[in-house]
């Protein structure tokens, strides 16, 4: 190295500083996290208002578009009108989910409460009719004895505890509550600023790009941006539009084959369908649990109807609606929920599969680099 080149001279002291710094946070690592915890919930609402834009971008700018720009027409408050038209959309379906969902929920969860230990008996007694080649299974099923009643006090029990607890910290709950509700409300203004200038943003951080960047970095930046944008709303419009059919079909063959409570675990698998994968299987746990209270025969018959509409989502609705939107191998897609789902949950579930994507969309496009630089004829790598 040249130390007589202010340019190394410099690179040099950049790297030196940058590792100690790097010693000196993980030396002090807690300090370090709490920073870290601290200014993130300052820029929360920001945060949630970023996410809050680009999921309501997703329609909004397709109603524009066809509201205004594909007829040719431009009007001064377009980008209101259609986020006013957004919006109503937004709060219509979620109306018509609460409406749908919340009052046979609470018949249901009602009903539950009252024949539980009936259904229980009477699916005893089925499984012994049925079953009673089976000795030691039917031995098994004659000892199980439930005491509803101590369940019933151990219930309560329970519910008198966390009222207790409830009370107990009700200033600390209040004071949570309303904190989330005002980091919300902060958000989704700050989600309508964006909205309504994303343009001039947009060129606000393109020039900060080029100023701060080489004009080649910037453009590199750019393309990235421009691909993660591509590919996440995409996905985002995939996956909801995979739901509402997954949903609509178990609506329409449940009903087809009289099963009961066909509207409310209909819209309950569609709704659990926005996890990728794992999501519908979690309402068919719950939907079974529903049926069984009525009867273990429709409960087996949604049963098979479940995995036969999984096998027509996953390998023909789901493939098509959301795998080609993000281009990623079935393979990397489980892979993406895996590793999503154990370091952040469910929303790591629905990160991961387009970040996954942009990934591999970045990498692919070096691959073909390189293999276009070094003149690698495809011969030599195609199957």
């Amino acid at each position: 190295m040249d130390f007589n080149d202010k340019k190394n001279v410099k690179n040099l002291m950049l790297i030196v500083f940058g590792a100690i710094l790097f010693y000196l946070g993980v030396k002090n690592i807690t300090v370090v996290a709490s920073a870290a915890g601290w200014l993130f919930g300052v820029i929360s609402p920001f945060v949630l208002g970023a996410v809050i834009a680009f999921i309501v971008n997703v329609p909004m700018s397709r109603i524009e578009y066809h509201l205004f720009e594909k007829r040719g027409s431009k009007m001064k408050g377009q980008r209101g009108i259609s986020f006013i038209v957004t919006l109503a959309l937004v709060i219509a379906a979620l109306v018509v989910v609460v409406y749908i969902v919340v009052p046979q929920l609470a018949d249901t969860i009602k009903m539950i409460a009252v024949q539980l230990p009936g259904a229980f008996e009477a699916a005893k007694d089925w499984m012994l009719t049925k079953m009673s080649y089976w000795d030691d299974l039917r031995v098994l099923l004659e000892k199980i004895t439930i005491d509803w009643d101590e369940i019933i006090k151990k219930v309560s029990a329970v519910l008198q505890d966390a009222a207790g607890a409830m009370v107990d910290s009700g200033i600390g709950a209040v004071t949570n509550i309303v904190g989330a509700i005002v980091n919300f409300f902060i958000g989704f203004v700050f989600a309508i600023y964006i909205l309504l200038a994303k343009e001039k943003l947009g060129g606000q951080g393109k020039q900060i790009l080029y100023a701060l960047l080489s004009e080649k970095q910037a453009d590199k930046v750019l393309e990235i941006c421009s691909i993660s944008y591509r590919v996440f709303s995409k996905f985002l419009s995939g996956q909801c539009l995979e739901a509402c059919i997954l949903g609509a079909l178990f609506v329409v063959t449940m009903t087809i084959f009289r099963l009961p409570y066909a509207m409310l675990i209909g819209v309950l698998i569609g709704f659990c369908a926005l996890i990728p994968i794992v999501g519908a299987f979690i309402g068919c746990g719950v939907g079974i649990f529903l049926i069984l209270m009525v009867s273990p025969v429709k409960a087996l018959i949604f049963l098979v109807l479940f995995l036969v509409l999984q096998q027509l989502e996953g390998n023909l609705i789901y493939p098509k609606v959301v795998g080609n939107s993000v281009g990623l191998p079935s393979i990397w897609v489980l892979a993406a929920v895996t590793i999503g789902g154990n370091l952040m949950g469910v929303v790591g579930m629905l990160v991961f599969i387009p970040l996954c994507s942009v990934c591999y969309i970045l990498f692919r496009m070096y691959v073909k680099g390189k293999l276009e630089e070094k003149q690698i004829p495809a011969e030599k790598y195609l199957p």
